[in-house]
């Protein structure tokens, strides 16, 4: 019926709460004991509470340690429903044996409210004594996140490099009407909002016979390099994107196709973001967008990423499901994430998402990175053995390499594997499938030692954390 509570786990560490209605997180990590199932018992019986708090309300986190026995568990909780007190996250963990064979449980308690409330002062009060150590956990302050889709205007503006600012050595450099083209794509980039739609983008036939020259020049290398994800997500986005070798699709088109297939989208932006606003944008299944394109003078070549890398070589990949989650995993943890962690999920990204190949039937290397899908001399180099090395006078790309390292797939490697921006790839990491790299992704951000788990909710475009937290304030320029 329509009051039916749906729960899940995810990652087997926290439940997610599939329908409106709020229920307490819980998270057993032993399966077969007492106070496991008073837990559940708990949930169920609380199931209809209609007293909703929010997720910006304050909240208390406890730790009790427990002697397990019968009834010990429903002991603390009728204090809870005795006060009114609601009770946000639920887990347990065994502790140890004491001297006399008594099994002691770590209990964690996040509820709603202060300690300066009155109900909670009395709701500690009659904890104490049942309780064999009882603390109140400190919020800990990590680094500003994003909390809601509204929150990704904030970092959208916080670029590294705006799109119309060249550096010396760029194409278009001297090119004035190319320079104020880029203003106004970045211009029209600034002024979205995350609830509003993409504004309509109208190619000139010279941006369209850029992109022509690129198609016509990828197309048959991706027959035979991409992935079969890669292809079957293109062949769908010619018919449903306007995919083509004469036209340029739209954002908010292609957008729409994500939403319908994966929940993802497409959000412009004005230019380079960093590792951690970038990744923070994954978490919503958001995908920030360059507006501008290459100049056409070497439309074969770009100093940075523009509208045919993000359309070409990264938006039909969001199309997987495999793929999107992958992308999402590393979103969810770079939220709050140190910076240390956060050169590390860059790493892995840079390796899987940019440059990433899986094997298919046979052992044949195909490409799922977007800097291998638009590139036609990489793609051609990373899966052909070395193939598209160009050997003339003049190419740097390929100097000093012959055949790229091969390595199978491991996030914990990935993480710690430095890698050249400006030439090709001397090394790829080889997946053995992208079901396969998630899992492995999967695994490599729980062990993390993330401040919190997140999970995002697609309904509302927020991101619901298990534990109270601070976050540091925000900075324009971060």
């Amino acid at each position: 019926g329509a009051g039916r509570q749906e729960w899940t786990t995810f990652h087997g560490k926290i439940p997610i709460l599939q329908s409106p209605n709020r229920r307490p997180e819980v998270n057993h990590s032993s399966r077969g004991n007492r106070v496991a199932h008073a837990i559940d018992d708990f949930v169920t019986d609380n199931a209809n509470n209609n007293d909703e708090p929010t997720a910006d309300m304050p909240r208390v986190s406890l730790l009790m340690e427990l002697t397990d026995g019968l009834g010990v568990l429903q002991d603390v909780l009728k204090y809870f429903w005795k006060y009114d007190v609601n009770i946000g996250r639920i887990e347990s963990r065994p502790a140890f044996l004491s001297p006399n064979g008594e099994k002691k449980f770590d209990f964690f308690i996040d509820f709603y409210g202060t300690l300066q409330h009155p109900s909670v002062q009395k709701l500690m009060d009659d904890l104490h004594p049942i309780a064999e150590k009882l603390l109140v956990l400190d919020e800990k302050t990590v680094k500003w996140f994003p909390r809601h889709g509204s929150e990704l205007d904030l970092i959208a503006h916080r670029t590294l490099d705006a799109g119309d600012e060249l550096k010396s050595d760029h194409p278009g450099f001297t090119d004035m009407e190319y320079r104020r083209r880029r203003e106004e794509l970045t211009s029209a980039a600034k002024s979205y909002s995350w609830d509003s739609t993409i504004d309509h983008t109208e190619y000139s036939n010279q941006e369209v016979a850029t992109w022509t020259a690129i198609w016509d020049k990828m197309e048959p290398l991706w027959d035979e390099y991409a992935c079969k994800e890669y292809k079957s997500a293109l062949n769908l986005m010619k018919e449903n994107c306007g995919y083509d070798r004469n036209s340029i699709p739209q954002q908010q088109d292609i957008s729409n196709f994500l939403l319908q297939h994966t929940g993802f989208r497409m959000r412009p932006v004005s230019g380079l973001l960093s590792s951690r606003d970038f990744l923070n944008g994954l978490a919503f299944r958001v995908f920030f967008s360059t507006q501008y394109i290459r100049h056409h003078s070497k439309p074969l070549y770009t100093p940075e990423p523009d509208v045919c890398h993000e359309l070409l070589g990264h938006a039909p990949m969001f199309a997987d499901r495999d793929f999107a989650d992958f992308s999402q995993e590393i979103g969810l943890a770079s939220l709050g994430a140190s910076d240390a962690d956060i050169e590390k999920l860059a790493h892995c990204y840079w390796h899987s998402v940019e440059f990433g190949l899986c094997e298919e039937e046979g052992g044949a290397l195909k490409a799922y990175g977007a800097g291998l899908l638009s590139s036609f001399g990489e793609l051609e180099y990373a899966c052909g053995g070395g193939e598209g090395r160009d050997t003339t006078a003049n190419n740097d790309e390929t100097q000093g390499l012959d055949k790229p390292q091969l390595r199978e797939w491991d996030p914990a490697e990935a993480a710690m594997q430095t890698f050249p921006i400006t030439t090709y790839q001397p090394m790829y990491f080889v997946a053995r499938s992208l079901a396969d790299a998630k899992q492995q992704m999967r695994r490599y951000c729980e062990d993390l030692p993330r401040p919190f788990y997140a999970l995002h909710n697609a309904q509302t475009g927020s991101i619901h954390i298990d534990r109270p937290i601070r976050r540091s304030a925000f900075h324009e320029a971060d």
